[in-house]
This record gives C-alpha cells, structure tokens and sequence, in this order.
C-alpha cells in the first residue's frame, strides 16, 4: 500500500466519523425541533459540541490506523474498537440530550417523558463524561501505536544485530 493511501485512510474516515456525529446530531435535534433550533443550539455548546466531533474524527482515525495495521504490525488493539464506540455513543447522546425533551411532544410515550427529562438536566454532564471518554480512547489509541513502534524497532535493532 502506498504511502499517501496509508494516510489518507484514516484522514477519510475521521472526517466521515466526525461528519457521522454531526449528521446525527443535527438530524435529531432538526427532528425534535427545527432546523434553526439545531444551529442556534450549535452555536449555544460550540464550546463543547466542537471538541467532541473533532475528538471523534480523531479517535475514528487512529482506530483505522490501528485495525487496518497501516504504519506497522499491530498484535493487540486493546480496547480501541471499545473506547471507540462508547466515546461515539456517549457524545451522541449527550450532544442530543438538551433537546430529548421535546421529543416526548412527538411522541407521547410515558417511559420516554423521565429520561427525556433526565438527559435533558444532565446534559452538560454527558457531554463532558463524552469529551472525557472520546481523550481516553486517543490516549489509549496513542499508547497502543508508541508500544508496538517500540517493539518494531527492538525487533528491528535485534535483527540488525544477529544479521552483523
């Protein structure tokens, strides 16, 4: 695989990722209210809603690097896939908890009214607990790529030396 297809890989799909989170959270928040209430509440949590796209596209980018091997051999992901969707899944609800409420107007289902309501009132709080979880998976992601380039170059290093 060429070079610049190694890394336009996970550019591409960091980008799509972090379009996905976008797409999604205008998409609901449209739904439940209206296409300008979704601008104007981007605009309100920018701030926070900002981070945790670009902190996804980058967490689905090393991801790709780390599950397609791209750089180097890679014997253990770890919990990568893992982080990955929680870090996805957490910021997906949190950025679309402040308007769950009106929701429930659509559609009137009685279990919906209290969680609607409760991600509604805890809604800064998910969108840090998803900023937080989406840096853990970066970190983690980060950790795995240092440790196995270290072990590519002892191995590399070992190599050198048996073969002089």
């Amino acid at each position: 695989m060429s070079g610049r297809r190694r890394v336009l890989i996970p550019v591409a799909a960091g980008l799509v990722g972090a379009l996905a989170l976008t797409g999604l959270y205008f998409a609901i928040v449209s739904w439940a209210e209206s296409p300008s209430h979704a601008l104007e509440l981007f605009w309100e949590d920018r701030f926070i809603v900002t981070p945790i796209i670009l902190g996804f596209g980058v967490q689905v980018g090393l991801y790709t690097v780390l599950k397609k091997r791209l750089f180097m051999p890679i014997s253990d992901t770890g919990p990568s896939g893992a982080l990955t969707g929680a870090g996805g899944g957490t910021s997906a609800v949190a950025m679309v908890a402040c308007c769950a409420h009106h929701v429930t107007d659509v559609l009137p289902l009685v279990g919906l009214t209290a969680a609607a309501t409760f991600l509604a009132e805890y809604r800064a709080a998910f969108m840090l607990i998803g900023l937080g979880t989406t840096l853990l998976g970066i970190l983690v992601m980060l950790f795995i790529l240092v440790r196995e380039r270290r072990k590519a170059v002892q191995v590399a290093a070992t190599s050198l030396e048996v073969s002089q």
